[in-house]
């Protein structure tokens, strides 16, 4: 290849010109040869050349021993930030193994659920659908990471039943690798540490029942993030620090919980518990807003007072940042409840302009849950909006309203 770049520069031509022609007389019709191939594959994919690629692969897939050697390749290219020449390969790989049941399989699909990941709830919906099926081939490393990563998917997408299964999973495979792991250790170390999994599987179901609106069982599993007494000791340094973090959760969500609960009274200890916790002051206002739409609270002097912290600005927590997804869907719903609140409250301009923000972003990430709720609370004062406030309402995102509304009713 560096003989073939050589002489391209020599002849004044781009990069990469001759590559083609190489292909079509040094790989296709020869014997796979990975001196030849491996180099190759690099070389295109820094020149971002995919549909070349794709046909080195394909051809070199008709002969199955080399489906190791390019799934390697294809995680060097992943590591190396090639994501889209990896996306490539692991295609083709998985494509050749479809009909075995290989750890490398599952790795492929994991990898191409990464890749896939983007601000488009649908393909991502699709992207998980793809790979549910191979999580339980990966290896008990790979699983607790897999896992974690798409219960935050679903959780996006509005899946609670998929979302609390997979976190019952999470908990089950946690406590076995944390009990194996007092036994034998292993080179290969999931991200975190271990008692992570097993707490994140508790805080990720009290979620899911507050959404159901069950919360003495969202109750329940909330105390279960702070019981450490399961934990062998002496900590290491990183577990009490995940330690201390899912403590403070807790107790975040004891307030949260007994507020939607009814219990409206603790709502200035709430503020004063997340007014000094920067990644908490957003989740708290979302969850206040909501409490005042469901028990028609005056919140008027908090929303004035944390005014420029009404959005979730990429939180970083003590062990990490958040789900891009996850934080997206809470941004598009407090901006919905800000409007309902607005509204509600007979100031059209601010509601409006609120609904429209989260209108917008429900339509750039393609989720139907939010639209809807949007189209609602937009048919619930359709009438005591302007004729301008209409029309930007579904200009810039529909050509139509009404053919969408009843498609997506009918849908």
């Amino acid at each position: 290849m560096k003989q073939l770049d050589q002489m391209t520069e020599g002849m004044n031509q781009p990069e990469g010109y001759y590559y083609e022609l190489f292909v079509e007389n040094y790989i296709m019709n020869r014997a796979a040869d990975w001196r030849r191939i491996g180099p190759l594959l690099k070389r295109c994919a820094e020149l971002g050349k995919h549909k070349l690629i794709r046909q080195v692969v394909n051809h070199s897939m008709e002969n199955l021993t080399y489906a190791s050697l390019l799934f390697e390749a294809a995680e060097e290219l992943f590591l190396e930030g090639y994501k889209t020449a990896a996306e490539v390969i692991y295609e083709c790989v998985a494509e050749g193994e479809r009909l075995q049941h290989s750890e490398r399989l599952a790795l492929c699909r994991y990898r191409l659920f990464t890749i896939a990941l983007s601000d488009n709830y649908q393909s991502n919906l699709h992207a998980a659908n793809q790979f549910d099926p191979f999580i339980e081939r990966l290896d008990e490393v790979d699983q607790l990471d897999a896992i974690k990563l798409i219960i935050d998917v679903y959780g996006s997408l509005h899946q609670w039943d998929r979302m609390e299964y997979w976190a019952e999973q999470l908990e089950r495979k946690g406590a076995a690798h944390y009990q194996y792991s007092s036994v034998k250790t292993s080179n290969k170390r999931p991200i975190r540490e271990v008692i992570y999994y097993i707490l994140y599987s508790y805080l990720m179901r009290g979620q899911v029942w507050e959404e159901r609106g069950n919360f003495v069982q969202a109750h329940y599993y909330n105390t279960l993030t702070a019981d450490f007494s399961w934990i062998r000791k002496p900590y290491s340094d990183t577990e009490t620090v995940v330690m201390e973090q899912f403590k403070e959760w807790s107790i975040a969500n004891d307030y949260l919980f007994r507020m939607l609960s009814g219990e409206l009274e603790i709502i200035p200890a709430y503020i004063e518990y997340v007014e000094n916790l920067e990644n908490e002051i957003a989740p708290a206002l979302f969850y206040i807003t909501q409490a005042a739409n469901r028990f028609d609270l005056d919140i008027d002097g908090l929303l004035k007072r944390f005014s420029d912290r009404l959005c979730y600005r990429n939180p970083q927590s003590r062990i990490g940042g958040f789900n891009s997804q996850l934080i997206d869907d809470k941004n598009t719903r407090f901006l919905a409840e800000l409007a309902l609140y607005h509204l509600s409250r007979e100031r059209f301009e601010t509601g409006f302009s609120y609904l429209q923000q989260s209108f917008e972003s429900s339509v750039r990430t393609q989720s139907n849950d939010n639209m809807m709720r949007c189209i609602a609370l937009f048919e619930r004062y359709r009438s005591l909006a302007s004729s301008g406030q209409k029309q930007q309402f579904f200009a810039d995102n529909f050509l139509s309203y009404d053919s969408w509304y009843w498609g997506a009713k009918s849908s």
